[in-house]
């Protein structure tokens, strides 16, 4: 649907970045001090990949900008891959920019979006579970632990031992607010702004002796010094993928739940592309990568965003109320920004799906709650490919018994198929020289290991079998090899094998692998009754 630009449309535009801006101002902060690098970075992470992947990307209202799980990735990146060296870490984020764009220069897009919902739900959760867990110290008023989960619960016997009361009143203040806020008055106070002044000005006027972020900059960021030496590059390539991979499926997510609420449809190859020049520029100007933001767009879109105006505007006003307003920033407890983090942590956690996995077939409630427990105790590639891995294997045993259930075998009784009806009373009624074996819709990988094993008992019953391809759609290598062991096992046990109806698609892949070769080529029919000709003359000379 193609939207009209007019002076109403650029009001909801100005609306809806305006109001995004404001609520995004917060939870910009709160990642920044999240990832480790600092509240800043956050903020700068906002404008440049908001700006970007709105002016470049391909979904129109979306709002883009540092995101749970790019949070949680940086964290990881920079402790553990980087080890501490910004330079090194930047390096990461401008090549998962650069691999972003190459993405959707080579269109592949639109594959993202088939990843299955129980990997991205379990995703999801475990990531709203590690930014809950992370966030109980600074909750506390205990340091962040950037280790990961498991330094943080260690953290914990510390951290409840000297609790600081004061920070924990305040924590508690900003959580009750973000999680009583009426929702009727969100549109117009939004409730991480309403939660962000509360706790604050609770730490200013009376507990002022908590933890606070400190010094924000008010002045514009200067390009951040890289590292690009070989074994630098050699190493940085696995966790840019990663970080590439996780700001694609994240942004192409929030594009479907965009497009579901303006009834638009977006473009998966630009937006990462857009994304990707986000990323880049994120990475030069030291700032926290992004992605696309669903609660951001949800705000924008109801807020009267229908285009990249708004995403730009929303980038801009960021960035004038940081500049405007950076020497009260530094006056924001973490125990505030820990708050509002548990709050959008407890929102990522995939609730929907997970109070119905009771109902959930078997084989997607082990994917979910294995790419879970991978997010919160290992790290967050492995979770996700061994998820897609092991939603592939239950994907494949389900199309297994599909495929199979679309092979018919069938014996063709002699004095049916074969006899003359002014013949058929002298014929063996018994008798079933010939088979048809039939194979109907499509044939993969999925159930080629027990093709062999359900039709080759059948092919030995016979002296002629007739494998009919007449209704096949599609046929991959695997099962097309399959077939190639079929005619083998039929001429091993002197069986003669006539070819039907081999069109289209099918016809293409069998013959590209020379499957057929042992089939002479007068054994090719088109129908039934070429068929029967075929078979009698084959048993007649028998």
């Amino acid at each position: 649907m193609r939207i009209s630009y007019n002076l109403t449309t650029f009001r909801g535009d100005v609306l809806g970045g305006v109001t995004a801006g404001v609520v995004g101002l917060p939870l910009a902060l709160a990642f920044g001090v999240a990832s480790g690098l600092g509240a800043t970075a956050g903020i700068y992470g906002a404008v440049a990949v908001g700006f970007f992947a709105a002016v470049f990307g391909g979904t129109k209202s979306q709002i883009s900008g540092p995101t749970g799980s790019m949070t949680v990735a940086m964290a990881v990146i920079v402790t553990a891959h980087a080890e501490g060296d910004l330079a090194k870490a930047f390096t990461i984020v401008v090549m998962a920019g650069v691999i972003q764009i190459a993405l959707g220069l080579m269109r592949v897009g639109r594959y993202v979006s088939y990843t299955p919902y129980s990997v991205v739900s379990g995703f999801m959760s475990g990531i709203g579970i590690l930014i809950i867990l992370i966030q109980t110290l600074p909750f506390m008023g205990a340091e962040v632990i950037t280790g990961g989960p498991a330094d943080a619960v260690n953290g914990w016997p510390d951290a409840v031992t000297n609790v600081d009361y004061a920070a924990l009143a305040v924590g508690a203040t900003t959580l009750v607010v973000m999680v009583g806020w009426p929702a009727r008055f969100s549109r117009f106070f939004p409730a991480t702004l309403v939660a962000l002044l509360a706790g604050t000005l609770l730490s200013v006027l009376w507990l002022t002796d908590v933890p606070v972020i400190g010094n924000v900059s008010a002045e514009l960021p200067g390009l951040q010094q890289l590292d690009f030496a070989p074994s630098v590059l050699a190493g940085a390539i696995q966790p840019a993928l990663i970080l590439a991979l996780l700001g694609s499926i994240d942004s192409l997510l929030t594009s479907l739940v965009a497009d579901s609420m303006t009834r638009t449809r977006h473009d998966s190859d630009r937006e990462l592309i857009g994304q990707g020049i986000g990323n880049t520029i994120a990475g030069l100007i030291g700032a926290l990568p992004g992605a696309g933001s669903t609660p951001g767009s949800v705000v924008n879109i109801r807020s009267g965003g229908r285009t990249q105006v708004s995403g730009a505007i929303r980038a801009g006003v960021v960035l004038l109320l940081v500049l405007g307003l950076s020497e009260y920033v530094k006056v924001i407890p973490e125990a505030v920004l820990a708050g509002i983090l548990i709050k959008v942590g407890w929102d990522i956690v995939d609730w929907r799906f997970v109070t119905r996995l009771h109902r959930v077939q078997r084989e997607h409630l082990l994917v979910m709650v294995l790419t879970m427990g991978l997010t919160v105790f290992l790290d967050l590639v492995t979770a996700v490919a061994i998820g897609l891995i092991v939603a592939g294997m239950a994907s494949a045993r389900h199309w297994e018994r599909l495929e199979l259930d679309s092979v018919m075998s069938i014996p063709l009784l002699d004095s049916v198929f074969l006899t003359p009806e002014d013949e058929s009373d002298d014929a063996d009624i018994f008798s079933a020289r010939v088979g048809l074996v039939s194979m109907r819709g499509s044939f993969s990988v999925a159930s080629s290991g027990k093709l062999t094993t359900v039709i080759t008992a059948d092919i030995r019953d016979h002296e002629v079998v007739i494998l009919n391809f007449s209704d096949t759609v599609h046929m991959d290598d695997s099962a097309a090899l399959v077939i190639e062991q079929l005619i083998d096992v039929a001429y091993d046990q002197d069986t003669v094998c006539i070819i039907m109806g081999l069109k289209g698609r099918p016809a293409v892949t069998l013959q590209a692998l020379n499957v057929l070769r042992r089939v002479p080529e007068h054994r090719f029919v088109d129908n039934i009754d070429e068929a029967r000709a075929a078979a009698r003359e084959i048993l007649a000379g028998a």
